[in-house]
């Protein structure tokens, strides 16, 4: 196994032109001063109701970095480029829900067509989805809860049911596994129930439906491994998507709010924590278990090369994946793939309009991660001055 040097920029930026770094430097140096940010994001949000053009700054920069295209047709010549490094796409449809049945009906169609365009990709291993697309947020929250739903809940839950069901059964055809996201607490359990009867019927085999475990929930190691062990008894292979979770203010906000107990963990080292010992067992049990890592932490990417030297798994396992967003911790992506193990980017694409929220939300964590905009810098720092060294 060759080993792995995050520092290696020469290796992280190496598809990337010296246009493609000073465009980067320049993104990540704004982003680097929350004031910025937090005077930018309503001021872009103003614009985008009102339907202020602004897709002629958006475009050539943010979205030029974070996004693949407006369509999936035009996400191709960005999967073409970074398979050049050996690194593959996940292409996400990033358009914000909304609960009218035309809505849905339109995101479902556009994401039967991604899962179609996976299958016949080889470069694309992966499609994925937000449920919330796909159904009523009243009735995931009632069918989540502790209260008895009426009928028009019931119902729409099971129209939420099958269209998820018309999603997974067509990735099952094409033989392409399918994520579905995580998304907040208290809709949250009506969704991994769903999740798990799709894995039930469509896992038999081999892993095609994946789940969404978010760690910075303290109850997830206790899910992950009831769900291993559902997995074991009723002869089913679990997908398993690691990510430390996107909703932790708004989460901790509706518990003190609504007098229930908060469901995030009290620390960030208590969520490192737990989001290692997922990886530590689902690794142990790697027979029934395909292991998703979608993570910029790089500690917790070095981690799981160790376990999988330790178990003797071959970095080219098909069962585990490393993942981080497109345009975003360029260090970890590529030198993991260029050490052998598989690695996709998650690529989002929609129209610019309504992926602006997609956008608002990297710039927000990369302002509220702590070092993260520090270390995109630095590192694009460091392999501007060493290509100016070596043409000097």
């Amino acid at each position: 196994m060759k080993e792995i040097n995050f520092e290696d920029t020469k290796t992280a930026f190496r598809i990337k032109s010296n246009r493609d770094l000073r465009r980067a430097y320049i993104l990540f140096k704004l982003i680097s001063y929350p004031i910025l940010v937090k005077i930018g994001n309503p001021v872009i949000h103003v614009f985008s109701a009102l339907r202020i053009p602004i897709g002629w700054i958006v475009k050539p920069t943010a979205f030029k970095h974070f996004v693949g295209g407006e369509t999936l047709e035009d996400c191709q010549p960005a999967v073409e480029k970074i398979k050049t490094a050996n690194v593959y796409s996940i292409l996400d449809y990033s358009v914000e829900g909304k609960e009218t049945e035309k809505a849905i009906n339109a995101a479902l169609e556009e994401t039967l067509h991604a899962v179609k365009n996976a299958g016949s990709n080889p470069d694309i291993p992966f499609a994925v989805f937000k449920p919330t697309a796909f159904g009523s947020h009243k009735a995931l929250e009632v069918l989540s809860g502790n209260t008895t739903p009426d009928e028009s809940i019931i119902e729409e839950g099971e129209k939420f049911r099958k269209r998820i069901d018309t999603l997974c059964k067509t990735a099952f055809e094409n033989d392409v596994p399918i994520m579905i996201d995580a998304e907040d607490t208290y809709i949250q359990h009506f969704i991994d129930k769903v999740v798990i009867e799709m894995m039930q019927q469509y896992n038999r085999e081999k892993c095609i439906v994946f789940n969404t475990y978010q760690m910075y929930r303290h109850d997830r190691i206790a899910i992950l491994e009831a769900d291993i062990k559902k997995a074991r008894e009723e002869k089913f292979f679990l997908g398993a998507k690691f990510v430390r979770g996107a909703y932790m203010e708004r989460e901790r906000a509706r518990a003190a709010k609504m007098g229930y107990e908060d469901p995030i963990q009290p620390d960030r080292e208590s969520t490192d924590r737990d989001y290692n010992l997922a990886l530590k067992i689902s690794m142990e049990n790697l027979d029934v278990v395909s292991i998703f890592n979608g993570t910029h932490n790089e500690y917790s990417s070095m981690y799981l090369t160790e376990l999988m030297a330790e178990h003797g798994v071959d970095p080219a396992d098909n069962r585990i994946w490393f993942s981080q967003l497109y345009g975003m911790s360029e260090h970890i992506s590529y030198n993991l793939s260029d050490a052998g193990f598989n690695v996709a980017k998650y690529v989002p694409y929609g129209p610019v309009r309504f992926v602006l929220p997609y956008l608002m939300r990297r710039v927000e964590e990369n302002t509220s991660v702590k070092g993260q905009t520090g270390r995109e810098l630095a590192l694009i720092k460091k392999e501007r001055q060493r290509r100016k060294a070596n043409e000097s």
